[in-house]
């Protein structure tokens, strides 16, 4: 390639700044920009490609949703031999719920890349999962599957799929409720205090308050257990609004 066409097909500084954002969440450096494009350009743009097909990101969220269901799906059949159909059917559609997409969506900002005539702020809470996924879609196309399937591990299933959970047994109803309350913006904190009672062991007792409020207490012969006493306790007092979030998943 000589010198000048060096220079004409010399990426420009917005696309430039554009690969390192994208790289700082990837984690490798993306070759294609036009597939990462493509998935944060809205169909309010009413851009064609040269096809003459409408440019959006909507196709790309069609193949990175089959692309995240199998990845999914491929995990869940791995680490559970014993579960049937419909159990891993259940647990992959907890793991790629709506909620689930659209809090990965926001933690990641995908929402600063979009292009669109429309105000961000008019947006509903599903454009973060929805560009999540065609984000897959382009990492997919971009990368292939192997690279896709370690993004996928590193932004979904090891920060935030626990199978216990997701089978329905709690295993700490601390970090469950802790999980909770920072995803709802409860303020809280566990408050200790003297236990009078005359037995040869040392006990610790315990309250939870959340946003000022006294929710529950636990006593225990350490601060851990009489931590988790208290926990469970208050998990059946928040269980309503709990559940009802997870089934609207």
């Amino acid at each position: 390639m000589n010198f000048f066409a060096k220079i004409l097909n010399a990426p420009s500084k917005e696309d430039k700044a554009f690969s390192i954002l994208l790289a700082k969440i990837l984690g490798f450096k993306p070759i294609n920009l036009s597939f990462y494009k493509e998935a944060f350009t809205h169909s309010s743009l009413h851009k064609k490609k040269p096809t003459g097909a409408y440019l959006s990101y909507e196709r790309l969220e069609f193949l990175g949703d089959a692309i995240l269901g199998s990845i999914i799906a491929d995990y869940l059949y791995a680490e559970l031999p014993l579960a049937n159909e419909g159990v891993l059917t259940k647990m992959r559609s907890k793991i790629v719920s709506r909620q689930n997409l659209n809090y990965i969506g926001k933690e990641l900002n995908l929402i600063q890349f979009v292009q669109s005539n429309i105000s961000k702020n008019k947006f509903g809470d599903n454009i973060h999962g929805n560009v999540f996924e065609a984000f897959i879609g382009a990492i997919f196309e971009d990368k292939g599957y192997e690279i896709c399937k370690k993004f996928i591990y590193q932004k979904i299933i090891n920060p935030y799929v626990n199978l216990e959970q997701l089978n329905g047994k709690i295993t700490s109803f601390k970090s469950l409720l802790i999980e909770w309350f920072q995803k709802n913006k409860k303020h809280y904190h566990f408050e200790y205090f003297d236990d009078t009672w005359n037995e040869d062991k040392t006990h610790f007792g315990v309250r939870l308050l959340v946003d000022d409020t006294l929710i529950s207490k636990g006593r225990g012969t350490s601060k851990k257990k009489a931590e988790e006493l208290a926990a469970k306790r208050a998990y059946f007092t928040f269980q309503d609004q709990i559940e009802k979030k997870d089934n609207k998943a």
